[in-house]
């Protein structure tokens, strides 16, 4: 049975920004003097900003042994503003010296488009060479366990490309699945499933601002599962860095902290 959240709250995302660097710099060790490497899949928003800031600075971190790879991905060319690969080299990879074959970027040679509109033969295209990427890095395993997943959350309580009452949350046939009418532009993306992000290690949310107050209340407090943030449930405690304005109706949960 999966354990209870983790919930760590701060008076601002400079300050989260400090904690999480220490805690996945300390993951990352763990995993590297276990296993000889450090697999990490991290989602866009404004997660990977908050990530680098400080993690780019820590010392004694095993670049060399980093694996990096999308939990959900845009369908845009991996230049694009838009591309989450594209912000998590501009704001961690491009600072530190892990080697560019251990960065998974979707393959954006499968796709014409720009904007997003892919059809949905060329999304499913590139779904399905992204999970033979993962089979390559993850040999021999039917569900790819990574160390650490870093996910956002969006004021609809989504994670991932994973949004409320879409098809995609009931897929469990295949770990990296597509789709072509995000809610959210742009409209075609790829994104892990529930049972990648359940399998995982370790998983953490890091949300912030006013806006996902009410959400993290129902999640967190009365533990509301409709929505897909509050189905990520791996074995060990799902750990929430929040700052002040996100948390401020968890009550109890917040300030016992």
């Amino acid at each position: 049975m999966p354990e209870p959240p983790a919930v760590k709250v701060f008076d601002s995302s400079a300050l989260i920004s400090a904690a999480l660097a220490a805690d996945v710099a300390a993951i990352a060790k763990a995993a590297i003097a276990a296993s000889g490497r450090f697999t990490v899949a991290i989602s866009g928003g404004s997660l990977p900003t908050i990530l680098a800031k400080d993690l780019v600075f820590a010392e004694g971190v095993e670049w060399a042994k980093w694996h990096v790879f999308l939990a959900d991905e845009r369908v845009v060319k991996n230049t694009h503003p838009d591309s989450n690969y594209w912000l998590i080299q501009k704001e961690l990879a491009s600072k530190v010296p892990i080697p560019a074959s251990q960065i998974h970027p979707i393959d954006d040679s499968l796709f014409a488009t720009e904007d997003g509109a892919c059809t949905a033969a060329e999304t499913a295209a590139v779904a399905t060479e992204y999970a033979a990427q993962l089979e390559a890095a993850f040999p021999g395993a039917a569900i790819p366990v990574f160390d650490l997943i870093l996910l956002g959350m969006g004021p609809d309580g989504h994670t991932c490309s994973l949004f409320p009452g879409h098809s995609l949350l009931g897929v469990t046939d295949t770990n990296v699945a597509y789709l072509t009418d995000s809610p959210k532009p742009p409209p075609a993306r790829i994104t892990l499933t529930f049972p990648v992000l359940n399998a995982a290690k370790r998983v953490a949310f890091v949300s912030t601002g006013e806006g996902k107050a009410e959400v993290l209340e129902k999640i967190l407090v009365n533990n509301d599962t409709t929505f897909p943030s509050a189905l990520v449930s791996p074995p060990l405690a799902v750990f929430w860095y929040l700052d002040k304005p996100a948390a401020k109706l968890l009550g109890s949960l917040a300030s016992s902290l």
